[in-house]
């Protein structure tokens, strides 16, 4: 899904319109943290998610969540703001040792194994947990972050969907950010007889990757997109964002969503997106989780020839 957006003359009727032009900053201040909102119940890949945090289900021999976070190492990505709910302990201790398994790894030789869980485990300083008390939406999760991430700009990275890139595509948006400042927003085209599923951007100019914004849409009606570019769950923006989602009424799904802060956001700052190089995989639903198991392990060096047999054979 890698073609132009092409733009549509009938406008989206809840399509919010702005004028902030894409702009250049002489230096932004660097993003040094994430949020990742991990509260969600899952409902989409249940039962496997009844006593399984969805973050945590498996693509080939990581659970979801190992690669996301190893796309914001990637990306410089110093503190990691985990928002939880119930039942999601198991994410905290993923990412903590575990001190029998370990020693059992050790005395076994099996140095390979124990050596990329450690890898994994939290670095000083590095990771922080705050609960979200009600599901009220992405947009209230991202504000029960905010005292920790206090006045910087900061990444949002949507725990259960992976971007098979390289570099990862948070890296991508945060290149971009440098040049650019402002709010920068990862999107990907779509086929133009989907956008009805997706959060669409309304473009201004575009300059190679990187796309002016004037306004979104969240899941416009058929044949109203103002773009094929999704929103696609990789974000930059600005603490600002904190104060509009504090006083954000409920939106679609009776929900504080995020992307009707940022279209206020956007009346007074700048937004690009940035149609970034990868494969998407959503991982909250049961296709796209099997999609990726398959693309991932048919990409392994260590797996893929087994994994194309036993495809095929299958087949």
């Amino acid at each position: 899904m890698q073609r132009r957006p092409k733009r549509l003359s009938t406008a989206s009727p809840n399509l919010i319109q702005t004028g902030a032009p894409m702009t250049d900053a002489k230096s932004p201040r660097r993003v040094r943290k994430a949020v990742l909102p991990v509260a969600g119940l899952g409902t989409r890949v249940l039962p496997g998610t009844k006593t399984t945090p969805k973050e945590l289900l498996n693509v080939v021999d990581r659970p979801i969540l190992s690669y996301i976070v190893e796309e914001a190492r990637e990306a410089g990505i110093e503190h990691i703001v985990f928002v939880t709910g119930r039942a999601k302990q198991a994410i905290e201790d993923y990412f903590d040792h575990q001190i029998e398994l370990e020693a059992q790894l050790e005395a076994k030789g099996k140095t390979d194994i124990l050596e990329m869980m450690n890898g994994e485990l939290a670095r000083a300083g590095e990771m922080s947990f705050t609960r979200q008390m009600k599901p009220l939406g992405l947009g209230h999760a991202v504000w029960c972050a905010r005292d920790i991430i206090a006045d910087e700009p900061f990444a949002v990275i949507l725990p259960d969907v992976i971007v098979d890139a390289a570099p990862g595509a948070l890296k991508q948006l945060i290149q971009v950010y440098e040049e650019v400042g402002g709010n920068v927003i990862g999107v990907e085209a779509v086929p133009e007889d989907m956008t009805h599923k997706y959060g669409i951007v309304d473009p201004l100019e575009r300059t190679g990757n990187r796309i002016g914004m004037k306004g979104m849409v969240e899941k416009p009606a058929k044949g109203t997109a103002p773009s094929n570019l999704s929103i696609s769950g990789r974000y930059i923006l600005q603490p600002e964002i904190f104060h509009l989602l504090e006083t954000q009424e409920r939106g679609a799904g009776g929900e504080i969503q995020l992307t009707d802060a940022m279209a206020r956001l956007m009346q007074d700052q700048a937004f690009t997106a940035v149609e970034y190089e990868g494969v998407t995989h959503d991982c909250g639903d049961k296709i796209g989780l099997l999609r990726a198991n398959v693309a991932l392990a048919l990409k392994r060096e260590d797996l893929g020839a087994a994994a194309r047999e036993a495809i095929s054979a299958l087949l």
